[in-house]
C-alpha cells in the first residue's frame, strides 16, 4: 500500500478519488485550501491537510506535514485546478494569471518540493490531472486550455527527466465529467464576456455548457476515479489516461481534421 498526497480534494473528482484510494487500503493525505471542506473525509481515515497551491509557504508546510506523519510520499496527485472561460480579449490578465498560478505554477512548485523526497526514497509516482482540453481547444476556453496544454508539456518533460530516478509521471485526461466544474466555467464566461463584442456568442456558449453539464450524457466522476486508481496501482502505468465523455473522439477529430473545419465544429457545438 502507498502513502498518497492528493490536492484539490475538497469536492468532485479529488474528493471521490481520496475516498476510493483510502477504501483500497492506501494511506491518503487530502489537501485543499479550506480544512472544513475535508472534514467528511476523516470518516475514511483520510488525513486532511491545509494547502494553498499558490503559496510557497503553504506548499512547504503541507509537504512537511505529510512527510513527518507518513515518513515518505509514494504518490503525488496534482488534482487542484479550475476553468476560467471567456474571450481572450475580455479576460482580465489578473484572472489569466490566477488560472496559471493554480493550474500550472502551483502544480509545478508542489512537484519541485516533493521530487527530492521521491529521489531519496528511490521511487515515486506523480499523477497530474490534465484534460482532453490539454490536446484540443473549446470555444471561449483559451486561457483554461493554455494552462492544460502547459500541464501536458511539463508532464512530458518531467517524465523524461525523472525516468532514470524510478519516478513515474502520469497524465489523467478527462472529457466532460459531471462535476461543478461546468457551472463554474459558465459563470466565469458570463462574467468575462457577458457584455461587449462577444456577448451574444458567450451567452449562447454559457447556456450550452450549463445544459450539457446538467444532462445525463456526460460521464460520472467514477470513470476518472477508476483511472486514478489504475494510475496509482499499476506496476507500469500508462503515460496518459484519456477517459470520459467526448475525450477520445474529440481528440481524434482534432488530430485528423483540417483546423478550420474543427474550429467550425466547436463553434457550432454551442
Amino acid at each position: 500500500m502507498s502513502n498518497i498526497f492528493i490536492t484539490g480534494a475538497s469536492s468532485g473528482i479529488g474528493f471521490e478519488t481520496a475516498k476510493a484510494l483510502a477504501l483500497r487500503g492506501h494511506t491518503v493525505f487530502a489537501a485543499a485550501r479550506r480544512l472544513d471542506k475535508l472534514e467528511k473525509l476523516r470518516d475514511f481515515q483520510i488525513v486532511p491537510v491545509e494547502l494553498d497551491v499558490t503559496s510557497t509557504e503553504s506548499i512547504e508546510k503541507a509537504v512537511q506535514t505529510v512527510q513527518e506523519q507518513a515518513g515518505r510520499i509514494d504518490v503525488l496527485i496534482n488534482n487542484a485546478g479550475f476553468g476560467f472561460y471567456g474571450a481572450l480579449e475580455d479576460v482580465d490578465i489578473a484572472d489569466a494569471r490566477q488560472q496559471f498560478d493554480v493550474n500550472v505554477f502551483g502544480l509545478m512548485e508542489l512537484t519541485k518540493v516533493v521530487l527530492p523526497i521521491m529521489r531519496t526514497q528511490g521511487s515515486g509516482r506523480i499523477i497530474n490531472t490534465s484534460s482532453m482540453g490539454g490536446r484540443m481547444v473549446a470555444y471561449f476556453g483559451g486561457w483554461y486550455h493554455a494552462s492544460k496544454y502547459a500541464v501536458e508539456a511539463l508532464s512530458d518533460a518531467l517524465r523524461m527527466e525523472t525516468a532514470g530516478h524510478n519516478i513515474d509521471v502520469v497524465l489523467i485526461e478527462p472529457g466532460a465529467i459531471k462535476t461543478p466544474w461546468g457551472a463554474i466555467a459558465a459563470d466565469n464566461l458570463e462574467k468575462a464576456s457577458g457584455a461587449g463584442a462577444y456577448a451574444k456568442e458567450a451567452k449562447r456558449a454559457s447556456a450550452s455548457m450549463r445544459k450539457m453539464y446538467e444532462g445525463s450524457m456526460i460521464s460520472d466522476p467514477a470513470v476518472v476515479v477508476k483511472a486514478m486508481v489504475q494510475a496509482v496501482e499499476a506496476k507500469r502505468p500508462k503515460a496518459r489516461y484519456l477517459i470520459g465523455f467526448g475525450a477520445k473522439p474529440l481528440v481524434f477529430a482534432h488530430a485528423v481534421l483540417p483546423n478550420k473545419l474543427f474550429d467550425a465544429i466547436m463553434r457550432r457545438a454551442v
